[in-house]
């Protein structure tokens, strides 16, 4: 597999693309604090509205798992390292008529017409929260785990799997697992050893779901640093020989952010998955060109050209999904949310990604479009997603 470098770029331009991303990935609006979390009781109306099978949609139901420490002294989780996990469960107030995927927090004085809040929180035993996540388990034994990314703090990745499960309708509680990133620019380094200390984590809640008969699949969804502890995981699994979890596995692989010759070594040690592994990649990635320059300007999987002969190739090779999500709309400015936005799309890649298992006509590379619908191009059409065989 091949990529574009930043010696593409002359020296100034790439000082200030790395510049640009890293001030942008800070965020320009103040971060949320804990307090986010502190369940907030709405007047009766709006709690009655709630209750109603009409309103539905105006709450969604959040599983966590997270190997964070527990602030204590703020009610939230900070980015030192838990020797366990910790589970909890939350409910969601989600604001009616949003029009992109941008997160309001809940202020002093919250507006849930406004505002994502907070309703319910209890924190579980393990075992509960696993009878939980099994009595949440979607009609045909689906249960969905998104893995955040770099530079994000506890109630921000919690927000943003309330936004996801609101915005792509998904029945039952999806559940996130939250790793000890530091939430700052400059704990890249910090966050990759975070990332790598929590496979056994991650290893241990994915066993623990699957072995109930109930669950027939585990959507492992992990979003760029998420994406390299995904891998990692399931790479563990395949060395535990737990091919009885791993045939249970559907992986999507949001802008990775992952050295492409790594990616090639965990592809080499997982070998071919039931399930074909799926990347969600844009070659206008800007964040990822930052991780690149970090890395020494090595190539990121996120930023794979699909119209690359060789990653077509690439892709039939390895048994992959490459599916190029460039024309979905971004909030970030740098092109490295757009996951966020596809959550929309969610019936089109639930049936993209039914389970079926590995053949020919469904790995390859794909462009999904801004519509959801196929978008001209000389590749193979299949459903709503273009490819190539």
């Amino acid at each position: 597999m091949t990529g574009q470098r930043l010696n593409e770029f002359p020296l100034g331009a790439k000082t200030m693309l790395v510049a640009i991303g890293l001030a942008m990935l800070a965020g320009c609006a103040t971060r949320p604090s804990p307090d986010v979390l502190n369940p907030v009781h709405l007047p009766v109306h709006l709690n009655a509205s709630l209750q109603s099978d009409e309103a539905a949609s105006s709450r969604v139901n959040v599983l966590a798992a997270t190997n964070r420490n527990p602030d204590t002294a703020r009610g939230g989780f900070g980015s030192a390292w838990a020797d366990n996990l910790t589970y909890e469960q939350y409910a969601f107030s989600v604001p009616p008529n949003r029009k992109d995927t941008a997160i309001t927090y809940p202020t002093s004085r919250p507006d849930p017409e406004r505002q994502f809040v907070v309703i319910q929180r209890k924190q579980l035993p393990k075992d509960a929260f696993v009878e939980e996540a099994l009595r949440s388990t979607q009609s045909d034994g689906t249960v969905g785990i998104f893995v955040h990314g770099y530079n994000y703090s506890y109630q921000e990745a919690l927000f943003r799997t309330a936004q996801i499960a609101a915005d792509a309708n998904i029945p039952g509680s999806p559940i996130l697992f939250s790793w000890p990133s530091a939430a700052a620019v400059a704990g890249y380094v910090a966050d990759r050893d975070a990332a790598l200390s929590s496979r056994s984590d991650l290893d241990s809640l994915v066993t623990s779901l699957s072995a109930s008969g109930k669950v027939k699949r585990i959507i492992l969804f992990g979003h760029s640093m998420g994406g390299f502890l995904v891998m990692e995981t399931v790479r563990q699994l395949k060395l535990q020989h737990r091919d009885d979890v791993i045939d249970k596995l559907a992986v999507i692989l949001a802008a990775p952010d992952i050295d492409i010759d790594v990616f090639r070594s965990q592809l080499k040690d997982i070998g071919r998955m039931p399930i074909p592994i799926s990347l969600l990649v844009s070659k206008d990635d800007r964040a990822l060109v930052a991780s690149s320059f970090i890395a020494g300007e090595r190539a990121r999987v996120g930023r794979l050209d699909i119209d690359d002969p060789v990653i077509r190739e690439a892709a039939l090779k390895e048994r992959l999904r490459v599916i190029d999500i460039t024309s979905i709309q971004a909030s970030d400015g740098l092109g490295h949310d757009r996951y966020a936005s596809l959550a929309k799309f969610g019936a089109q890649l639930a049936s993209f990604e039914s389970g079926r298992r590995s053949s020919a006509g469904d790995v390859g590379a794909y462009v999904f479009d801004a519509a959801g619908a196929a978008v001209a191009s000389p590749f193979r059409l299949a459903g709503r997603v273009v490819g190539s065989q």
